[in-house]
């Protein structure tokens, strides 16, 4: 199924973000070494790294997944890691499903509850029961149970491998306990038993024989069945997997059959210890969608694209959103993505920047706070940038983590033995490798986060036009503060490292962070700015890196990440100079004797336009618009047996160009797809090969206006494409209008009073948090934002309805839970 179309299906999705903070006052009372696993009921989907020699260990790893099946209990584990035994679990954390919503989005102290094995139960059983009447030879009557257990699905895992199952079926009563039991399945989570027991329930009346019970009529009412599972132990004890209880007078001389979620023990996780266990610090964030059919959405999905089209943009829809919800980044996740599924995120980001703009009333404070525009750009740096930090820190985040060195500087922090100098030196390495890499991978930048850095920074040169400066710190301050510094200091988080580091790696990220930052804030290594810091070993750190080269590296990447000029209106400013130099190029037409060759030419690239000329300095033969071109690719040798050579793809034939050698052949190639990787028409295949004698050397297609049979290589991670669910998008923002309903409604009568009054706000407590600029568009938009959840609140009710009389209770879908009354 397409990502944005739901079919004519619902679908109910599921989620789990959140982070394990830390844990304290563990047992045993002394420094062991702690992890931390997630389980859904028993199967564990996530694992922290060992914290070493710790009582109380920070794990500080922040989580999410999709959870693809129905669960009950959502656990966190704390185990002791043990060398040589098993590891030892020492408590947990367990909520129930329905009780998840109680924690969303806060940060608790959880008391660590004792793991007991007849509480760690999975998975769901088939029965089929029935209460027959049997007819004796003496014509008297007497009732019969008949059980069926047919199947299991989902038990759990037993040491990391399928379990070897049997149950145990038992008529309980007061004074009776018969209990028959199964043939024992042999490594499988899914048994299929297909197995039926009797159970005499009522002695007929002419029965004399004294029985060690005593059943009377009414007894039925006191009956119940029950059906254990456990795991076949063999040599070792069985373990207890979950059970169920059915009360014998549901059946009232009915069949019935059913599935069963199983169930804990009812004494199961019962002691008196559970405040000396130690306590975990979480956040939670647990979300379910009933994803309905796209075309119910197409109202408030429409509300939401137009939003960078409605002035001015506080009266939209997406930026209502953000004022209602508490949280403001409870609404940017959903609305970046649809945002961005719809390819209308770059004018919403313009527009909420450009307002935020208004506010600021100094240059050095651009894009420094926690606002919609900020939140906005730093969550489309991680949608869309995840490819390019791989790309670009990866591999010398790895060396870091894998092969670390000591970089502590800070002479209070020197462990004993260790010397301040080569620490320095170490960190140095380090810093000017992580930086090199930075600065070089403009090609890599997506042209989406280009796309936004050029808005931000022209609209910030607008804003501060007497500051030559601001155009480049409202990049840095997006893509080295937000982007690049946070990423080096949490890998794991950008997916660049599986777990939180150590605490010394952290260390020594967050030393290269900060100097990462104070390198990418253009202009900051003056004398002045130096002179500012506060610990002296930093500013000695820094004058390593006061050379002019650093800051020209840093004002050159930021033109590179940020220029798209093809798009800027023509007489604003100068074309940048990027290179030039000779090079030869394959004649565009024939020569007298009908054979193509090649000729030396001086070639230019500036920020507008690719240019040859007969010679330096004179007039261009031939000019190919930047716009214009279309793709920038490598050429194979074989075309015309000659090396280094290149093609500029454009709205005519390509352009086949020959380099003096390998390296200019590939500064020519970086400089040509840096400054065209904005353009909208890049192409994503082209031929590596020339066109000849009527057919592609490379595929052997006869049309020269064939597609590429190759992936343009610059177009890989510039494009990359990025599977966003669109309807399920809408739905999670309609969930936090309906959750927000009553801002709404506040948000409606500070309009009415604003609009009425034309004066002072009343009850600014209520109204001062809002930004209301036209409180008539407001008010409009408003009341289509309340039109449109009414409408889907009626279509989710609907389903709820079908639902509910569709999946039976019983059902596979939908099984029972606990006990049936």
């Amino acid at each position: 199924m397409a990502a944005g179309d739901g079919g004519d299906e619902v679908r109910v999705l599921q989620n789990l973000r959140g982070k394990i903070y830390d844990a304290k006052h563990l047992v045993p009372n002394k420094m062991r070494d702690f992890f931390c696993t997630i389980n859904l009921d028993q199967e564990e989907v996530f694992r922290t790294q060992v914290v070493e020699k710790s009582l109380s260990p920070y794990f500080g790893e922040e989580f999410y997944f999709e959870i693809p099946r129905t669960f009950q209990w959502l656990s966190f584990y704390i185990y002791d890691k043990s060398v040589l035994q098993k590891d030892l679990r020492i408590g947990k954390v367990s909520i129930k499903k329905e009780d998840l919503c109680n924690y969303t989005g806060k940060e608790n102290w959880f008391m660590l509850q004792p793991v007991d094995s007849n509480s760690e139960v999975q998975g769901k059983v088939h029965l089929e029961l029935k209460l027959n009447e049997l007819i004796t030879d003496n014509g008297s009557v007497c009732q019969q149970l008949v059980v069926h257990i047919k199947e299991c699905h989902g038990l759990p895992l037993i040491n990391g491998q399928n379990c070897d199952p049997y149950a145990t079926v038992s008529l309980v009563g007061p004074s009776r306990n018969d209990q028959k039991k199964t043939k024992v399945k042999k490594k499988t989570s899914n048994p299929q038993f297909n197995e039926t027991f009797y159970f005499e329930v009522t002695r007929s009346s002419s029965y004399t024989k004294k029985s060690q019970f005593q059943v009377e009529e009414e007894d039925i009412e006191k009956l119940e069945v029950r059906v254990d599972l456990w795991n076949n132990g063999n040599l070792v004890q069985d373990v207890f997997l979950g059970e169920i209880k059915v009360p014998v007078k549901v059946l009232r001389n009915d069949s019935f059959q059913a599935w069963y979620l199983l169930q804990p023990r009812e004494n199961g996780n019962k002691s008196s210890k559970t405040d000396d266990l130690g306590s975990l610090r979480l956040n939670i964030c647990y979300t379910e969608d009933c994803v309905l059919p796209s075309e119910y959405y197409t109202s408030l999905r429409n509300l939401l694209l137009k939003s960078s089209d409605v002035q001015p943009i506080s009266a939209s829809a997406a930026y209502i959103l953000s004022e209602v919800c508490r949280d403001k980044y409870d609404a940017v996740l959903p609305l970046v993505r649809l945002l961005l599924h719809h390819h209308k995120l770059v004018p919403f980001v313009a527009a909420v920047a450009e307002l935020d703009l208004k506010d600021t009333q100094e240059a050095n404070t651009v894009f420094r706070g926690n606002s919609l525009a900020t939140r906005c750009v730093d969550e489309m740096m991680k949608i869309v940038g995840k490819h390019y930090l791989k790309v670009t820190l990866k591999p010398v985040i790895d060396e870091i983590c894998e092969s670390p060195k000591p970089c502590e500087i800070d002479p209070i922090r020197l462990k004993e033995g260790e010397n301040g100098e080569n620490n320095m030196e170490n960190l140095r390495y380090y810093v000017d490798k992580v930086f090199s890499e930075i600065v070089r991978s403009s090609i890599s930048c997506p042209t989406l986060m280009c796309d936004v850095f050029y808005s931000l920074r022209h609209l910030a040169a607008k804003r501060f036009p007497n500051d030559p400066h601001v155009q480049y710190s409202a990049v840095s301050s997006f893509v080295f503060l937000r982007f690049f510094a946070v990423a080096v200091v949490s890998p794991h988080t950008f997916h660049l490292r599986p777990h939180h580091p150590d605490a010394q790696t952290s260390r020594t990220l967050t030393l290269i962070s900060k100097a990462i930052q104070t390198l990418g804030s253009w202009g900051s290594l003056t004398k002045s700015k130096l002179s500012s810091f506060k610990e002296t070993f930093m500013c000695e750190f820094f004058k390593a890196f006061q050379e002019e080269k650093f800051t020209e590296s840093v004002k050159k990447f930021l033109d590179d990440v940020s220029s798209t000029e093809s798009k800027e209106p023509s007489g604003l400013s100068e074309p940048v100079h990027l290179k030039e130099g000779e090079m030869y190029k394959r004649a565009q037409g024939r020569t007298r004797i009908g054979k193509k060759n090649f000729k030396k030419r001086w070639f230019c690239l500036t920020s507008r336009e690719f240019t040859y000329h007969k010679q330096q300095d004179k007039e261009p033969i031939f000019t190919i618009p930047i716009k214009n071109i279309l793709a920038v690719e490598k050429l194979d040798e074989s075309s015309f047996n000659k090396k280094n050579m290149f093609q500029v793809l454009h709205g005519e034939k390509p352009l086949y160009i020959q380099a003096n050698n390998c390296v200019e052949a590939s500064e020519w190639i970086e400089a040509l797809c840096r400054v065209t990787r904005c353009n909208q028409k890049r192409l994503s295949f082209y031929h590596p090969s020339a066109f000849l004698n009527g057919n592609w050397l490379c595929c052997k297609a006869t049309l020269e206006n064939t597609v590429g049979c190759a992936r343009c290589t610059a177009d890989v991670p510039a494009d990359t494409q990025i599977e966003i669910d669109g309807d399920r998008e809408t739905e999670r923002i309609y969930s936090l209008f309906t959750i927000n309903m009553s801002r709404l409604q506040k948000l409606e009568e500070a309009c009415g009073s604003i609009a009425v009054y034309q004066g002072p706000r009343k009850e600014p407590d209520d109204y001062s948090n809002f930004t209301i600029e036209d409180s008539v568009a407001t008010f409009h938009t408003l009341k289509q934002i309340t039109d449109t959840v009414e409408k889907l609140n009626e279509s989710h009710e609907k389903y709820r309805k079908k639902r509910s009389s569709s999946a039976k209770y019983g059902s596979e879908e939908n099984p029972i839970v606990g006990k049936v009354s």
